[in-house]
C-alpha cells in the first residue's frame, strides 16, 4: 500500500498517529486538537464574525461568518460543513479554506458548529446543520445574500452531512440549494464496499475508525436495517431533483466505493456531476500536506467548484 502513495503525500503520514476512537478518549482528543490547531493567517480585507442562534433542541448553535469586508454587492452563500467522523472536529478547524472560498469565489461562508456524537447522536447533528441553513435563508436581508443562491460544502463526516442536508431541504421543500460539495464524504453505513474492505488500516481514516464513527453517530441504530437516507445517504432510494454537484475522493480513500457509486446514482438521477479522483491519495490528504502539489490542486478545484456552481445558479435564473 505504501507504494502506491503519492511520494508528496508519505512524509506527514508517517508522523500521524492512528486514531484511538474509544468514546471514553474523545473530550481528551477534542481538546488535544485544539490546543496543536495552528491559528488562521487573517485576512484584512475579510470579515470573521461569530454568532450563536437558536439550534433546533433550544441549544445555542455557533456560526461563523466568513465575508468580504468591502463588498456592498448581494452575494450568494456558501453553508460549511466541518468534518471528523461525526465525532470529532470544530468551527476552528477550516478559517483558511473558508477564507479561500470568500476570495476566490466573491462569496460569504457560514460555518456551523453542530453538536457532535457521541453525545448528540444522529439526528442532532443534520437538524444543526438544518437549522443554520435556514437561518440563512430567513435572515438573506440582513446578510445581504441572495436566496437563491445558497450552497452546501463539506468535507468527509461534512460531505456526509452535506448529503443528507441537500436530501433533507429537498424533501422539505425549503431552502433551495442550488450547488452541493460533499467532498469525499461518508455516507455508507454498512462499511463494506471494496475500498473500505481494502483500507482496514492506516491511512488516517479506514474501516476500523470508520465502524468506530458510525456507531457513536447513529447510536441506537446502528446494525439495524432502519438507517434513514438522511443518517446515511446512500441508503438513499431517490436522487431526482437534487442540485448541482461536485466531489472527489482519493484512490486510497475507504470512501471511494460509496463516493463512486454516489455519483452513479446521481447521474442516472439526472443530477449534474463533477467529480475528480486522485490517484495516490488518502483521506484527507489536502488537509495534511497543504503544501503537496496535489493538495494545492485539489484546494483550487474545490474554490472554482464553488465559483462554478453559483455561476450556473444566475445563468438557471436568467
Amino acid at each position: 500500500m505504501k507504494k502506491r502513495i503519492n511520494p508528496e503525500l508519505l512524509a506527514n503520514l508517517e508522523m500521524f498517529q492512528d486514531f484511538d476512537l474509544r468514546p471514553e478518549l474523545l473530550q481528551a482528543m477534542r481538546e488535544g486538537a485544539a490546543q496543536i490547531r495552528q491559528p488562521a493567517a487573517l485576512d484584512e480585507s475579510l470579515s470573521i464574525t461569530d454568532e450563536v442562534i437558536t439550534g433546533p433542541d433550544g441549544n445555542g448553535l455557533p456560526l461563523r461568518i466568513y465575508r468580504n469586508r468591502f463588498s456592498t454587492e448581494t452575494q450568494p452563500v456558501l453553508l460549511w460543513i466541518h468534518g471528523g467522523g461525526y465525532i470529532l472536529g470544530s468551527i476552528d478547524d477550516n478559517d483558511d479554506l473558508c477564507m479561500a472560498f470568500v476570495k476566490g469565489a466573491d462569496c460569504v461562508v457560514v460555518s456551523v458548529d453542530y453538536r457532535l456524537a457521541p453525545e448528540h447522536p444522529y439526528p442532532a447533528p443534520l437538524e444543526d446543520c438544518y437549522s443554520a441553513l435556514t437561518w440563512i435563508a430567513d435572515h438573506s436581508d440582513s446578510l445581504n445574500i441572495d436566496p437563491n443562491r445558497i450552497g452546501v460544502a463539506g468535507a468527509s463526516a461534512g460531505g456526509g452531512l452535506t448529503a443528507a442536508l441537500t436530501l433533507l431541504a429537498r424533501d422539505r421543500q425549503y431552502p433551495s440549494i442550488c450547488f452541493q460539495m460533499p467532498l469525499y464524504p461518508m455516507i455508507d453505513d454498512r462499511n463494506n464496499t471494496p475500498s473500505a474492505n481494502e483500507i482496514t488500516e492506516g491511512l488516517v481514516w479506514n474501516q476500523k475508525t470508520n465502524e468506530a464513527g458510525w456507531r457513536m453517530y447513529l447510536g441506537d441504530l446502528y446494525g439495524t436495517d432502519d438507517i434513514p437516507s438522511y443518517a446515511a445517504p446512500a441508503r438513499a432510494e431517490d436522487y431526482s431533483d437534487l442540485p448541482y454537484t461536485y466531489t472527489c475522493v482519493g484512490q486510497l480513500d475507504p470512501f471511494r466505493s460509496e463516493t463512486l457509486t454516489y455519483i452513479s446514482r446521481l447521474a442516472e438521477a439526472g443530477v449534474d456531476v463533477e467529480f475528480h479522483l486522485y490517484p495516490g491519495a488518502y483521506h484527507g490528504f489536502e488537509g495534511l500536506n497543504p503544501d503537496a502539489e496535489i493538495s494545492v490542486r485539489a484546494v483550487t478545484e474545490y474554490i472554482q467548484a464553488v465559483k462554478k456552481g453559483f455561476e450556473r445558479a444566475v445563468k438557471v435564473e436568467v
